[in-house]
């Protein structure tokens, strides 16, 4: 397959391995600063690695409990195997998809991307995966399609946290077709060379590297292609502070904070906040907006 997007990282960009996992532990370290984290550029140096045991105990995955702990302890109760995807709605051969079938037919590959988080910290992750158009085109696209809705795993009786309504469960996430077929678009089954953690999303989630972090939805088990725009967990909760597009930028705060500058994790203490990119500085994917309003069109 030939492949459009062309990387501007290289691996002494990635956020430490124990950085990212250990991300949630390292914020509630912080007290007092607020949604931010630890800024500079990622250096191995700054953490004492933990074991592999410790560093995944935080993370937030709000199926799971919405504790930072939670996650971790948890996640293992999530049977991921065999894993299968329903792809319906407008495509030419809809179906249960079995994940080892797709894999078999995909091009797994290294991505690093940049990732913003809406709460205002931000790592760079060595995702593995393979592009969702290549998923979509396997399902093949109806020209009718205009939308692409996603819905995260619901098992309550494996997944204590959706037996308290803290969101309308199960979870579920929306994308415009061209966001989706952009090469960009990740559907990611792994991290740092290894099979993706349940904590983390496993064994397979979207990754939108231009958007919040939260539109990047984890454990998929349903596609749907549709006409109209799909309704989204944190827009239907609380419209006012998530947008359907929750593109990153600058320019439009959070109702509770500032969107313009962050803080990556991984580089001390008392290291400085940076500017936050536009688009998190995937300026390839401005032409998908040109001519909207990305105020109201947040």
């Amino acid at each position: 397959m030939a492949y459009r997007w062309t990387n501007d990282l290289t691996a002494k960009d990635v956020t430490p391995e124990a950085v990212f996992l250990n991300r949630r532990q390292i914020l509630a370290g912080l007290g007092g600063v607020a949604v931010a984290g630890m800024a500079g550029r990622a250096r191995a140096q700054t953490l004492d690695p933990n074991s592999f045991e410790d560093i995944t105990n935080y993370c937030n995955y709000y199926e799971f409990g919405t504790g930072k702990e939670d996650p971790a302890r948890y996640a293992h109760m999530l049977t991921t195997q065999p894993w299968s995807i329903k792809i319906d709605g407008m495509v030419d051969n809809p179906g249960d998809y079995a994940l080892s079938d797709i894999m078999d037919q995909m091009a797994i590959e290294e991505r690093i991307y940049r990732f913003r988080c809406v709460e205002a910290w931000s790592m760079v992750v060595p995702w593995n995966g393979f592009e969702l158009a290549d998923l979509l085109n396997l399902a093949g696209v109806q020209a009718q399609a205009k939308y692409v809705a996603f819905e995260t795993v619901y098992r309550p009786e494996e997944m204590p946290g959706t037996r308290y309504p803290v969101l309308d469960w199960p979870y579920v996430e929306g994308l415009r077709m061209d966001e989706a077929m952009h090469p960009l678009t990740l559907m990611a089954t792994g991290i740092y060379g290894k099979p993706m953690p349940n904590q983390n999303g496993g064994p397979i989630r979207l990754v939108v590297p231009w958007k919040y972090g939260f539109k990047s939805i984890k454990s998929i088990v349903r596609i749907t292609l549709t006409d109209t725009q799909p309704p989204t967990s944190w827009n239907k909760a609380n419209a006012r502070e998530y947008g359907f597009y929750s593109n990153v930028n600058p320019e439009v705060d959070h109702p509770r904070w500032s969107q313009a500058t962050e803080r990556p994790l991984g580089g001390g203490l008392f290291s400085r906040r940076q500017p936050t990119q536009m688009f998190n500085g995937y300026s390839e994917v401005a032409s998908l907006y040109e001519g909207m309003d990305l105020r109201a069109n947040f």
